[in-house]
């Protein structure tokens, strides 16, 4: 049966309303409310029903510094890359590693060459189970009013060593979460000129690749 109106207009709000959080309060997150974010990403699909999702909850100061310092290596690196928006870049805030509440990593598991259901032509399909995890836990997030953004600017194996992950493991997104002033009215690479929010149309493709619908 299909939920009713007001039910799915929240359904369609907090995918409209989600943003990725580069500033955050100081506040803690409670501890039960922690757990509910954490059970809903462990509630995700996964291909083969592997779960192939890790989170490393960082409790330490010293470490979420080294954690800060290998993005903010990597935020220089991405800054050079990019030639000559490099000083545009720079103005841009990327994280909120030492202000938010809560940083997880999310990783994946070890020994995934065992799990062949759903993965024998598209290995990728791990990485696309844990995103349906991080995506879970970002909208009921914002259904709780926490702020979340999601960090890839690090070296994996940097990070890997860091939090003495096994050699097949992989982290995938270092995920700060906390409380916030305010939410964004739009993404804030939109908000600060970066880029624009394509057209669905300019996307959908019909039955052959760049065959506009009719």
């Amino acid at each position: 049966m299909p939920y009713t109106e007001t039910e799915r207009a929240a359904i369609y709000r907090v995918i409209y309303e989600r943003r990725d959080m580069r500033h955050f309060l100081p506040d803690p997150i409670a501890p039960e409310l922690l757990t509910r974010l954490l059970q809903a990403a462990h509630h995700a699909p996964s291909v083969g029903f592997m779960q192939p999702w890790r989170f490393i909850r960082i409790t330490e100061p010293a470490l979420r510094s080294q954690i800060h310092a290998l993005v903010e290596q990597e935020r220089i690196a991405t800054a050079q890359a990019l030639d000559e928006r490099e000083d545009e870049f720079m103005k841009l805030k990327v994280e909120g590693i030492l202000e938010c509440g809560e940083i997880l990593i999310a990783a994946l598991c070890e020994q995934r060459e065992k799990h062949i259901f759903g993965r024998r032509t598209l290995p990728e399909m791990d990485v696309a189970s844990l995103s349906c995890a991080i995506q879970n836990m970002w909208l009921a997030a914002r259904a709780e009013g926490i702020g979340m953004g999601w960090v890839s600017m690090f070296a994996p194996e940097a990070l890997k060593t860091l939090l003495a992950m096994p050699d097949d493991s992989q982290p995938l997104a270092i995920l700060c979460l906390g409380h916030v002033e305010a939410f964004y009215d739009k993404p804030m690479l939109e908000q600060q000129h970066w880029a624009e929010r394509q057209e669905l149309n300019s996307l959908l493709f019909e039955n052959s690749w760049n065959t506009p619908c009719r």
